[in-house]
């Protein structure tokens, strides 16, 4: 087996732009000290709304080319946070986009939602095994705000740990692996509550004219389940030009971002974790982890 680096982190998310807007900051900073970030997508992206209008013909209702144009985006916005190690789940194109919550687009062939779960796990299983992350990062079970493909991500991220780790499953995916850490996207209400009370003195240096709510940022949950926070204040410029290069989804005049409809977010470089499977470190005031290797010992728990 080729050698690894002593710190591994695996992150999975739905379409192309979702690892920058969640996870920014955090890949920048782990690769920059030297760990491997790998990114797996599970779809191409393809029913995104368009921003430019010089690039809506290439909507779904239209030429149907924006998956193919988003690979392009995914791959800039991963130099620009360091991350050398990008794929799509199952390979490029395997799962479509589904849509939103209720739409014909999720009952299409191909489309994620419809997918097995047991079938869509087997390709990341393969990658569990080859890469042997310590540490694992995917959505809530609801997603983050509930659209279909963050939910599948969610059971298929989860059901690949349990899989990856089963010496009787498909030896031919590789040696059995246990993930030691599972992390869930979060964001502590009281400190985007706090976020938001500024963004109207933002807003008039920004192009945009109206503000987003709390509700729009994903997984928004109680203070008292966050268990990690990552500082990446350090990388907040890598994590903006990493949410620029998805330019067909997202709009960046930092410190604020909008997606299509237009209202104004607060760019987080200080990135939210729910510990939902493994042991957390043992901080010595008693507070939040500030590492996502926390507990697992100089080399990161290296088995």
């Amino acid at each position: 087996m080729t050698e690894q680096p002593a710190r591994r982190l695996l992150l999975v998310h739905a379409h192309p732009d979702d690892e920058s807007i969640n996870n920014g900051a955090t890949m920048a900073k782990y690769a920059a000290e030297g760990a491997r970030v790998t990114v797996v997508t599970c779809t191409l992206g393809e029913e995104g709304e368009v921003i430019p209008p010089a690039l809506a013909h290439l909507a779904a209702d239209r030429e149907d080319a924006l998956g193919a144009h988003r690979i392009g985006e995914v791959a800039a916005a991963m130099k620009e946070v360091g991350v050398a190690d990008h794929r799509f789940l199952g390979g490029t194109g395997r799962y479509r986009d589904s849509g939103m919550m209720g739409t014909e687009q999720n009952h299409r062939p191909g489309a994620f939602w419809a997918a097995d779960v047991d079938e869509a796990a087997a390709p990341l299983v393969e990658v569990i095994r080859e890469l042997r992350p310590q540490v694992l990062v995917t959505y809530d079970p609801d997603g983050g705000y509930g659209h279909p493909d963050h939910i599948q991500a969610h059971r298929v991220a989860m059901r690949a740990v349990d899989l990856a780790a089963e010496p009787a499953y498909r030896a031919d995916l590789g040696e059995a692996h246990t993930v030691a850490k599972v992390y869930w996207n979060r964001a502590p209400r009281s400190t985007v509550e706090e976020r938001f009370l500024r963004l109207p003195d933002e807003l008039p240096a920004s192009p945009f004219t109206a503000v987003a709510t709390v509700a729009d940022v994903p997984g928004v949950t109680d203070d008292a389940r966050i268990t990690t926070e990552i500082d990446g204040r350090a990388f907040g410029a890598a994590k903006a030009a990493a949410m620029r290069a998805h330019a067909t989804q997202i709009e960046v005049h930092a410190p604020l971002f909008a997606l299509s409809n237009g209202l104004a977010q607060p760019i987080f470089d200080v990135e939210y974790y729910e510990l939902a499977r493994g042991e957390a470190g043992v901080m010595p005031d008693g507070g939040r982890e500030t590492d996502l290797f926390a507990g697992l010992g100089p080399a990161g728990g290296e088995k």
